[in-house]
């Protein structure tokens, strides 16, 4: 959870680098809240399979869009990519695929030119 509430702190923060738990701990609790406010969405009538979300849910979404894209560019930065190659995820299927393969890769060790690396100063 500190994860999570760490992103939100730095809400649109663009700069550094972010460590793999703080990209894929955010996007975790992304997921939960949202399956929690579909539930309530569904509940209460707010729901609209047309659209595939309810008012909650997008309110959520739109609340949580500028910290994602922070969060996605500070990984990236942390493999030492541009935050443009969140832009490849526009390709269909195969951007997907090499963002996903981006993010998952480990941290650049040391420096580098987005900063320290943030995992050898928690370590």
């Amino acid at each position: 959870m500190n994860w999570y509430l760490e992103v939100l702190k730095k809400y649109a923060v663009f700069g550094g680098r972010a460590r793999r738990r703080e990209y894929w701990s955010f996007a975790l609790f992304n997921v939960l809240i949202s399956i929690v406010l579909a539930i309530i969405d569904y509940v209460t009538g707010t729901f609209r399979p047309a659209g595939g979300m309810g008012l909650l849910g997008t309110l959520y979404g739109l609340a949580v869009l500028i910290p994602s894209i922070a969060v996605s560019v500070r990984r990236l930065h942390d493999t030492d990519r541009s935050g443009w190659w969140l832009l490849i995820g526009l390709i269909p299927i195969i951007g997907a695929i090499i963002l996903l393969i981006f993010v998952l890769k480990d941290s650049q060790p040391g420096e580098n030119q987005y900063g320290s690396n943030p995992k050898a100063s928690t370590l």
